[in-house]
């Protein structure tokens, strides 16, 4: 029997320095799962991420691949975008989708595919109004947008490493609701 999968798609944000906290609590929840980073958040895994392809069995992805080229990943039955940015909120709900950690939860969630995203961002941040503006537009579009416990967080007082991954693949199901 295969096992579901789980794209989790992290941008840059404290939690991402910790992503495979968040893929060993995915797969020990029976997810297959796949990894996908935004740019800036592949450069914090540097050289390590050979180490997350070896934790997922699939390629990391962090950019776009060639037109005709294989991602490589299976197709997702669900994704958890997390953390995710004020930067990423407005330019997904904008409708901008430059790197592959946009893109891909852009198109599934009008494809049916349940997303869920769950911020990571100061409350200076999340202050500005584009970015409830973003949050409602993504909401409107089908994203379950989920703000785990003490988030927004005062600035400069975020923990990356309590990020509640648990808690936020419990918000991820099969059948949207």
């Amino acid at each position: 029997m295969t096992r579901p999968v789980l794209y989790l798609i992290a941008c840059a944000a404290g939690p991402a320095q910790h992503v495979d906290d968040g893929v060993r609590m995915a797969q020990a929840a029976g997810w297959d799962t796949c990894l996908i980073l935004s740019p800036t958040a592949a450069r914090w895994w540097g050289t390590r991420l050979a180490e997350l392809e070896a934790l997922t069995g699939h390629p990391v992805r962090h950019r776009y691949t060639m037109p005709g080229e294989s991602g490589g990943l299976p197709k997702a039955d669900a994704m958890l975008v997390a953390p995710l940015t004020t930067t990423s909120a407005c330019k997904w709900a904008a409708g901008i989708t430059d790197t592959v950690a946009l893109g891909i939860p852009a198109e599934a969630v009008h494809l049916g595919v349940p997303v869920v995203a769950a911020p990571f961002w100061s409350t200076a941040l999340g202050a500005q109004p584009a970015v409830d503006r973003a949050v409602a537009t993504l909401r409107e579009q089908g994203v379950r947008v989920v703000f785990a416990p003490g988030e927004p967080h005062q600035p400069k007082q975020g923990n990356g490493a309590a990020f509640p991954w648990d808690r936020l693949l419990e918000e991820v199901r099969l059948d949207p609701v």
